[in-house]
């Protein structure tokens, strides 16, 4: 069973107007909702490549009883942490030319609710694969994340992390299946900036001598490297199409990499990798098995 961690999962409110104006009553042309957080994207793309996936996390309040609906309705498994006090956030994205986010906090997560958490850990086995991304939120450990792969560590479970500078750094001793830094967060942690794939290459190389199995990195519009377990370099050219959204492309390239895993060689799961991630990116939302596929055939 492949687990997703979401500690701070939201509601996406997204309002398009035509043209911001400050200090003034601004009225929607459109708007919509979407359930979110990184690991629930990961796990919404791989439902839609026919992967199952439970969503582990805590939910908080109205908004919280919004989410774990939502998410069933859509056919998702999950097994949230039900906090007593607070709400789950909700994020209001304004498309108006740029973009603008006004993110919500969140519930605070109490170390009852933590021991809870690290119980339902407890319950993963050999060959089980906990998919591990994004920030914490502000009250739980710094070192969240490396108190995960530390009480699973032994049990032969796969560990998938798309976090940055620290998240990622302190998790390598526990030598993750597969971490997947962009390039600027891959130069971030190394103080460097990065041009061309040769460089990116190097210290995907640096990543992997500190632990990581696979590296796989993103890199916008120039496509993606992989610098898989074997020490085999495999890369792949960018989709081609108008970027709409930012939000869940890195989930969405995360999720594809792990659904083609299961269908194919390491190339195959770059290329279904890039797919998901440009499908989200060219979407409004979350990108659609047939627009993932469709991208495909460009690779």
């Amino acid at each position: 069973m492949i687990y997703t961690v979401t500690f701070n999962p939201a509601i996406d409110y997204v309002v398009h107007i035509d043209e911001m104006a400050m200090g003034k009553v601004n009225r929607a042309k459109e708007e919509n909702f979407y359930f979110g957080g990184k690991g629930i994207n990961v796990s919404l793309i791989l439902k839609e490549l026919g992967i199952p996936s439970k969503a582990l996390g805590f939910v908080a309040g109205f908004t919280g009883a919004a989410i774990e609906n939502g998410l069933a309705q859509k056919g998702m498994e999950t097994d949230f942490i039900h906090l007593n006090k607070g709400f789950s956030r909700i994020n209001v994205k304004i498309a108006s030319g740029e973009e603008t986010e006004l993110n919500g906090q969140g519930p605070a997560i109490d170390d009852a609710a933590l021991t809870e958490f690290f119980s339902r850990l407890d319950l993963l086995s050999e060959g089980d694969m906990i998919v591990l991304a994004g920030s914490i939120p502000a009250g739980m450990p710094a070192d969240i994340y490396e108190k995960i792969l530390k009480r699973l560590s032994g049990k032969r479970i796969n560990a998938v992390v798309d976090a940055a500078q620290d998240l990622l750094r302190n998790v390598l001793k526990y030598q993750p299946f597969l971490i997947k830094p962009n390039h600027h967060e891959l130069g971030g942690l190394f103080g460097v900036t990065l041009t061309d794939n040769d460089e990116i290459a190097e210290y995907a190389w640096k990543l992997k001598d500190m632990g990581a199995r696979n590296v796989l990195v993103s890199m916008a519009g120039n496509g993606a490297l992989l610098l898989d377990e074997n020490g085999e370099l495999h890369t792949c050219d960018a989709c081609k199409g108008t970027v709409k959204n930012s939000v869940g492309a890195g989930d969405s390239m995360v999720a594809g990499f792990i659904a083609g895993l299961g269908q194919g060689d390491y190339q195959y799961a770059l290329k279904l990798g890039t797919a998901a991630g440009s499908a989200t990116a060219f979407s409004d939302g979350l990108a659609k098995k047939e627009e993932i596929y469709q991208l495909f055939k460009q690779l």
